[in-house]
């Protein structure tokens, strides 16, 4: 059976701070396997919480609006509440209204093992898609980018 006759939408989170071509690349992935693609943007309050008083460089209502004319994104939302709350229970609240079909994350996301435990809590197919070596926002802003 298709993905897309299996209902609900793909779901996706993330900071999203400066688009690069990692991000687009995995979201492109994500859509290509046939739902819709819904985007969670962490707000600024939990940027800086994880990242740092530094961040975020865009608020958020930019970060999500630069998302939503991706081709691959159908949709985004904003992610609110304390940076400190990264548990499993939390994260399938915060998604449950949104009866998402899948959840979708990088490799080596440091919160795989919650965002995994929320999807079977949620019914969701769980995909772990392969990230883009040595793209992120960090190594933009550092200098650090491969050539």
């Amino acid at each position: 059976m298709p993905e897309a006759a299996r209902g609900g939408a793909a779901v996706v989170t993330g900071v999203f701070d400066l688009l690069h071509v990692g991000h687009v690349r995995f979201l492109t992935e994500v859509r290509e396997r046939g739902l819709p693609l819904l985007v969670g943007v962490e707000d600024d309050r939990r940027t800086r919480g994880w990242k740092g008083p530094e961040r975020p460089f865009q608020p958020e209502a930019e970060r999500a609006e630069i998302l939503r004319a991706l081709r691959a994104v159908d949709g985004t939302f904003l992610v609110h509440g304390d940076p400190s709350v990264t548990d499993w229970t939390a994260y399938a609240a915060l998604l449950a209204p949104l009866a998402p079909g899948a959840m979708a994350w990088t490799a080596h996301d440091p919160y795989t093992a919650q965002k995994r435990r929320a999807a079977a809590e949620l019914g969701a197919r769980a995909w772990e898609i392969g990230e883009t070596p040595g793209r992120s926002t960090t190594r933009i802003v550092s200098g650090r980018m491969p050539g």
